[in-house]
């Protein structure tokens, strides 16, 4: 109040001036202008967005979602059993009778204990009005009796058309009835909007339907680590629990997200929420439209991210970019193409790859069984190749594993941190090495305060190439490292394999 009483006086001292020095004007017969003082700048949304809430609220749904389980085998109180013939087993059997607990008998159907229902609330927005509606599929999960809640109260039977883990949406499809016709909502352009723009959030928070709330695009592409194609619109508009599956749309009324998860230490809004983007969602929603499923794209390759080290070490030029290939699918599209471990993928299908964790997205939304062209930095020289893309099976794996072994005493030569040995069958059988590593040096202990320490390489692994040069002993890799400084490289690319056959590139320091 003080601070607020201050200014007042102020601005009544200065009004005070103003009427003497006009006054003493007037009395002087001088015409004096008073300039209007320009009022504080400030951030101003629109100033109402209640025709944009009318206009789209008949189109945002509640889901209520029910799965059927049983109760003593969900975290339930387990019965006794008892012996058959027992004195007291029908006295046990009225007991749990009773009390809703199913009979203490055998595992035959006939004696299975009780079931209940595990229920979840959420929403969903219809795209179609002759019945499809989206929503986020950890709404749903594996309920076996899903209800789609209108604006108005009416409740419709749902049937699941098909759904996607991966990114997190399920499509789902209801009766519209003669009396109550549907009102759908269409998808925007979610690669229009820009950190500062407005966005409006429908949904059923907590149970309490068409609650509207606004805030701004906070940033793109998030990366929250939920899932391989992770490109979120985070916002602060108001997204709490039961928003999930709800629309994120654009002054337009247009869906520009689809409301999926919040960052929250109390479980409640604090301005941090994350939608999918139509531009994510839109080519998922057809396929599960057209398949019931989804058909992705597949490369046939693990991938790593290119730090400034292995990019200097690679002779990358322009700076860290792109996605290493750590690893080629022996079975894969990336093989017969002719792509290998080292390469740098830069630009797929036309679109340029800036990190290794835009390279899923892409591949993914490529349509399986098109050919496209992957340009590729290869010992420093760009590559293009065709590639014949495949489809993805959910048993592929993007990420590069990395295994711990346990150490040894015993080494031949030292350098760059690591103490390393030959490949024999003494040091296979020691760190249980696959015989899938045909060749390389083994790495018997690592210095704690070596760079490689930091980059995790461990006892028991070993190095296949050095500088993207093959080398069988340690002998080679002294040659090869001592080679690259004379070059002037500040880094050493090592290419490194767990004793399972997993491999991944780590740049070491020279200096």
């Amino acid at each position: 109040m003080r601070v607020a009483a201050n200014a007042v006086r102020g601005r009544q001292t200065s009004f005070a001036r103003r009427a003497s020095s006009a006054l003493a004007a007037a009395v002087l017969g001088i015409t004096v202008t008073v300039a209007a003082l320009p009022l504080p700048a400030s951030a101003r949304g629109p100033e109402s967005l209640a025709d944009l809430a009318e206009k789209v609220t008949d189109a945002v749904v509640n889901i209520s979602a029910s799965t059927t389980v049983e109760a003593n085998r969900s975290g339930g109180r387990s019965l006794p059993q008892l012996p058959q013939g027992t004195p007291f087993e029908d006295l046990f059997e009225e007991f749990f009778k009773r009390r809703g607990q199913g009979t203490p008998r055998g595992d035959d159907d006939s004696s299975r204990g009780p079931t209940r229902k595990s229920n979840s609330l959420g929403s969903g927005f219809i795209i179609d009005a002759t019945g499809l509606v989206v929503t986020n599929n950890h709404v749903i999960g594996d309920a076996n009796d899903i209800q789609v809640i209108l604006h108005d109260g009416t409740k419709l039977k749902a049937e699941i058309i098909g759904k996607d883990p991966k990114i997190d949406l399920a499509l789902l499809r209801v009766k519209p009835t003669a009396e109550r016709p549907l009102k759908a909502v269409p998808f925007g352009d979610s690669d229009k909007m820009r950190p500062g723009d407005w966005v409006m959030a429908i949904g059923n928070p907590f149970g309490l339907g068409g609650s509207v709330s606004a805030g701004i695009v906070s940033a793109r592409g998030r990366n929250i680590e939920s899932g391989p194609y992770d490109n979120y619109i985070q916002t602060d508009a108001a997204i709490n629990k039961g928003n999930s599956g709800g629309p994120l749309f654009n002054m337009d009324g247009e869906v520009i997200g689809i409301n999926t998860a919040i960052l929250s230490p109390s479980g409640g809004s604090v301005g941090i929420g994350f939608a999918v983007p139509s531009g994510t969602a839109s080519p998922v929603i057809d396929q599960l439209r057209q398949y019931g499923e989804v058909r992705r794209g597949w490369l046939g390759v693990r991938i790593q991210n290119v730090d400034d080290a292995t990019a200097e070490a690679l002779g990358l030029k322009g700076g860290a970019k792109g996605a290493l290939i750590a690893g080629v699918d022996e079975k894969g599209p990336a093989k017969t193409a002719g792509l290998e471990v080292g390469d740098v993928i830069v630009k797929f299908n036309g679109v340029p790859v800036k990190s290794s964790s835009e390279l899923p997205r892409i591949v993914a939304a490529t349509p399986v069984g098109k050919t496209v062209d992957v340009q590729v930095v290869r010992k420093g020289e760009e590559q293009t190749k065709s590639v014949l893309l495949g489809r993805l099976e959910d048993g592929e794996k993007t990420q590069v594993a990395n295994a711990k072994q346990p150490e040894a005493e015993s080494v031949n030569r030292q350098i760059l941190g690591l103490n390393l040995s030959g490949l024999n069958d003494e040091a296979r059988r020691r760190y249980g090495i696959k015989e899938s590593v045909k060749s390389g040096v083994v790495v018997t202990k690592v210095d704690p305060n070596s760079t490689a320490a930091d980059k995790r390489i461990q006892p028991g692994e070993v190095i296949v190439e050095v500088g993207q040069e093959s080398v069988s002993n340690p002998a080679d890799v002294t040659k090869r490292v001592e080679a690259l400084k004379k070059e002037g490289r500040k880094s050493v690319l090592l290419l490194v394999a767990s004793a399972s056959g997993d491999v991944r590139f780590v740049a070491i320091g020279l200096e």
